[in-house]
């Protein structure tokens, strides 16, 4: 009698926990977030390598560009060479200590993966596009000698080290402030910045250029998607445990966050398209952007910033069909295979 009450005691305290609760919990009997768990399962079904996307079919196409669409390209990869360590860094240093779960480090564990092989994924690409040895350094170096890259780069450092010496979470300040490091990377980082460069592979695209960046970016964009929706998970999670957290001060706050992000990645727009890209204007750009933030509000809860329309049929139209085959060719020929849904519409 006296083992099943303290075993009944043991699974009540256990079930007090909240999911910000200083600690490291290793119980995953009885399991308390089984949702992500959920999550970490069909990352594992989305499985894909490098070696599977051929680049090669691009260096064709990278002869027919004009300069304003070359230093538009070499932007987004010098762009790309950095963001996801970025992202990597702050999951490392940050979120896998603060989220008390052992199925949600379970994900984080699997995201971590997953943005190693991209950063893999944009190595082979800067390998492919840039045969020059000086300007591959350059831009593996673009937070330090591009300003438009260094400006997103700062703002991504600042919330990063604005929580890095938290330790535990105890008051609930504390969890305010990591409550804002998570939505700086999940609503802003990759759900914007990401979202920007992906809607310069797909306008390139939509005209029939660079298919082996996209076949890669529409992979790319699956994981990115994913690792967006655990975050708003957990969020989420944290909003039904503990609501009084989620106050005006932090709603403005998100607020101010999402409108420099919308900001910074306005003179990344200025850079990829100061030199006259035809078919793709910095005023459209801006308000796709805008348009992404307002996503990003609504899914915090949040009253939309701008109330823009999305300007890129592309981004609605583009992909679909790739997509879908792509997910019935893999199902076919490998034995991983991938399920689950992809909202383009609810994402971009």
């Amino acid at each position: 009698m006296t083992t099943n009450l303290t075993l009944q005691t043991n699974i009540a305290d256990h079930e007090r926990h909240a999911l910000l609760d200083p600690g490291m919990d290793l119980t995953l009997r009885p399991m308390r977030y089984p949702h992500f768990f959920e999550r970490f399962k069909a990352a594992i079904r989305n499985t894909w390598t490098v070696e599977e996307v051929d680049l090669h079919s691009d260096l064709a196409d990278l002869r027919k560009l004009s300069p304003a669409e070359h230093h538009l390209v070499k932007r987004l990869v010098a762009f790309f060479a950095t963001g996801d360590t970025i992202v990597a860094n702050n999951l490392v240093l940050n979120l896998y200590q603060h989220i008390n779960s052992p199925e949600a480090r379970l994900y984080l564990s699997r995201q971590l993966f997953e943005e190693a092989v991209h950063v893999q994924f944009y190595l082979a690409l800067l390998d492919t596009y840039i045969t020059d040895e000086r300007e591959r350094a350059e831009a593996f170096a673009a937070i330090e000698n591009i300003p438009s890259i260094k400006r997103k780069a700062d703002f991504c450092f600042r919330w990063i080290d604005s929580i890095f010496d938290l330790r535990e979470l105890r008051t609930a300040a504390d969890r305010r402030s990591f409550l804002l490091n998570l939505i700086c990377f999940a609503a802003c980082i990759e759900g914007l910045f990401f979202y920007g460069a992906f809607a310069y592979v797909y306008f390139l695209r939509s005209r029939g250029l660079l298919n082996g960046l996209a076949s890669g970016t529409n992979w790319v964009f699956r994981d990115e998607s994913m690792h967006m929706a655990f975050a708003f998970d957990v969020i989420d999670t944290v909003r039904r445990e503990e609501p009084e957290l989620f106050d005006d001060e932090l709603a403005r706050q998100a607020r101010e966050m999402l409108a420099e992000a919308v900001d910074c990645e306005t003179q990344f727009a200025e850079d990829l398209l100061g030199q006259g890209v035809p078919g793709m204007s910095l005023a459209d750009m801006r308000s796709y952007l805008e348009h992404v933030a307002d996503r990003r509000c609504v899914q915090l809860g949040l009253e939309p910033i701008y109330g823009s329309p999305n300007p890129f049929t592309f981004m609605e139209l583009q992909d679909v069909q790739e997509l879908s085959n792509f997910f019935e060719r893999r199902v076919a020929a490998y034995q991983i295979g991938v399920s689950g849904e992809v909202a383009f519409d609810e994402e971009f």
